[in-house]
């Protein structure tokens, strides 16, 4: 009899053992068709996967064709203010040539009479006497922008680079005119190019740019 007994436990034990196995399995995340849901973050919302847009050292997303970083938009006073076009006049000023650079400051002076401001690059090409781009679009650098307040006369400049060809070994092409474009504007403005031969082709050809700064960098 005390045999008997001793089996009989040790199968409803047994059986209780399995169904607690089951149940703890049934305490995982399902959808409704049986699948397993994606794990969540703090906040709620799946967590990244690999194909994410890749971001530059700041954080800030990177455009995935030109891997240059993508500029915030500018503060909704610099929008209401900025400096158009049809106010500004552009130069270039002197080459500041150092370790193996050649760079330009990229001049935009408000011609108005009214103060206005400037955020962010300006639009740059350099083009031959028919109007034709020679060279890639510069790249912009990871510097954050600034709003610049241009009172009537006052001046901005935004930093032009590139290595120097005859160092670098970059295909070269003399330039007709630098054209420049307002930041958040289509019209461009032209300006006589005299700084020489500048990359147009092969791995050192980048222009870089870097946002406009007070003054005319000179």
């Amino acid at each position: 009899m005390t045999n008997r007994f001793l089996g009989v436990r040790r199968a409803v034990l047994a059986a209780g053992s399995v169904a607690l196995l089951g149940l703890v399995a049934g305490c995982g995340s399902s959808s409704s068709d049986g699948t397993s849901s994606a794990p969540r973050t703090e906040s709620g919302s799946a967590t990244s996967s690999a194909t994410d847009a890749p971001t530059g050292a700041s954080g800030v997303p990177t455009d995935a064709v030109s891997n240059s970083l993508t500029p915030s938009a500018p503060p909704a006073s610099a929008s209401a203010t900025r400096c158009h076009t049809s106010e500004l006049s552009a130069s270039v000023g002197r080459n500041n040539p150092g370790a193996g650079q050649e760079n330009f400051p990229v001049v935009l002076t408000n011609e108005s009479h009214r103060t206005c401001t400037l955020y962010g690059y300006p639009g740059t090409a350099f083009v031959d006497a028919s109007g034709k781009q020679l060279g890639p679009d510069p790249e912009r650098s990871a510097a954050k922008p600034e709003t610049v307040k241009l009172a009537p006369g006052g001046s901005a400049w935004a930093g032009l680079s590139f290595a120097n060809p005859e160092i670098s070994g970059a295909g070269t092409a003399t330039p007709a005119a630098l054209v420049v474009t307002p930041p958040d504007e289509e019209d461009p403005l032209k300006v006589t190019w005299k700084g020489g031969a500048v990359p147009v082709s092969g791995d050192e050809s980048s222009v870089r740019l870097i946002p406009f700064s007070p003054g005319t960098g000179a």
